[in-house]
């Protein structure tokens, strides 16, 4: 650990983006991921206004999380073992073609199953491009300077989604209809790997080599080994896919709280309001020095907030609901993705990278997918309040299980952990 920036990085909240290339990396990483959240805002509407099915939306789940399943350990290799940038690039380009592709299977009201196609493809640009990404970013700051950048990642996640499903709903009612939007996510994702192609990094000496399965394997093998990370990874696993609604929103908005594509569009811009402003907070208070137990905590007051949102009948109160559930995600999303940067040594950061995405993606695609099926056999209220039922119990397992996640203090104590 660097002791001559981290205590400059304590006092300046702006330390971090004081650094060219990482302002370049975080303006990138944002612009991508409004224009991804554009993109699914636009895709849950238009599935559910076209077909009517709670199933039809947990199947867009389905499609995108079986090539993270599939590809993310060969990522996460290829990130290790190539150059990280050629592999961002080469994901964004494969995401532009499926946004072009569905702006132009919505202009023609093109068949659902080739809209199913193409949210494959998208899936997999990025299993490659998010893991190249998380491993990209310790090479364009200072070590010392980690956790602030950690959490100005968080606060631009974040503002992403609070500016792409807002923007997107917009769009929707001004054009009546979806495709202004996906040409605007493929502008987003040519812009973005503008961005990302201007960035220097220090060369990196590797090995190109292909993968094999020890190989495809070390990153899990480190995952099971740092168990820290294993029971923080697991928290944000399976809390977010029993607790998460997203894939439900288009049913709430229509059918519970009868409001219109602007409504919509800020009940998914909802959780990032409240997380921006949570990151904001956070760049500006000193280090955790209880990160486990607000972590645990944080993850208490999602499942609350989502059973609160789930028995809600007023627009306001559902708003609210999911602008906590957005304050309460950025506290162990900053806390997880500094842990992350800490205890993973520069060797291993593309595979780990990409088991940390598996453990997200499953966490959303495939809780989009266990929300549609609930909906689908219970019914829309009593799915949501039991997935933020099902959340606490796995808090209160993984509290049990980790006693060393409990006393966890300051995460940027930690040290690198050997592979």
């Amino acid at each position: 650990m660097s002791v001559a920036t981290e205590p400059a990085a304590d006092r300046d909240p702006y330390a971090a983006l004081r650094h060219t290339a990482y302002r370049r990396f975080l303006i990138g990483r944002a612009v991508f991921l409004i224009g991804g959240q554009m993109q699914m805002t636009a895709v849950g509407w238009q599935i559910y206004e076209r077909l009517g099915s709670k199933l039809a939306l947990g199947l867009v789940g389905l499609v995108q999380i079986i090539p993270v399943l599939l590809l993310a350990l060969p990522a996460g290799h290829a990130a290790d073992h190539f150059d990280r940038r050629k592999i961002v690039a080469g994901g964004l380009s494969l995401y532009l073609l499926c946004s072009l592709g569905l702006a132009a299977l919505s202009w023609t009201n093109g068949a659902p199953w080739l809209i199913y196609t193409l949210l494959f493809f998208v899936a997999v640009a990025r299993s490659f491009t998010v893991p190249a990404l998380g491993s990209l970013l310790p090479s364009v700051i200072p070590r010392g300077l980690w956790a602030n950048a950690a959490t100005w990642n968080s606060s631009l996640f974040e503002l992403a989604g609070m500016i792409g499903p807002g923007v997107a709903g917009l769009l929707i009612a001004l054009t009546s209809g979806a495709t202004a939007v996906f040409f605007t996510a493929a502008g987003c994702a040519l812009l973005a790997a503008i961005l990302f192609s201007s960035i220097h990094v220090p060369a990196r000496v590797v090995k190109p080599r292909a993968p094999d399965l020890a190989g495809l394997l070390s990153g899990l093998r480190f995952m099971f080994k740092a168990r820290l990370l294993l029971a923080a990874a697991s928290l944000d696993l399976f809390a977010v896919l029993l607790g998460g609604a997203t894939a439900l929103l288009p049913v709430v908005a229509k059918d519970i709280l009868h409001t219109g594509p602007e409504g919509f569009g800020w009940l998914r811009a909802a959780p990032s309001i409240g997380a921006v402003a949570m990151a904001f907070a956070t760049a500006h208070l000193p280090p955790w020095k209880n990160s486990g137990r607000v972590l645990l905590w944080s993850f208490v007051g999602f499942g609350l907030a989502i059973i609160v949102f789930g028995l809600s009948r007023n627009y306001w109160l559902s708003l609210a609901m999911l602008v906590l559930t957005g304050i309460f995600d950025n506290l162990n999303v900053v806390i997880r993705q500094t842990l992350m940067q800490f205890i993973t040594p520069d060797e291993m950061r593309g595979r780990v990278s990409a088991v940390n995405y598996i453990f997200i993606g499953c966490s959303n695609e495939l809780g989009a997918l266990e929300s549609g099926l609930a909906a689908q056999w219970l019914g829309t209220v009593p799915a949501i309040v039991a997935g933020g039922g099902g959340a606490l119990l796995v808090v209160g397992a993984v509290a049990w299980l980790s006693p060393a996640l409990r006393r966890l203090g300051r995460v940027q104590d930690l040290a690198p952990v050997a592979p």
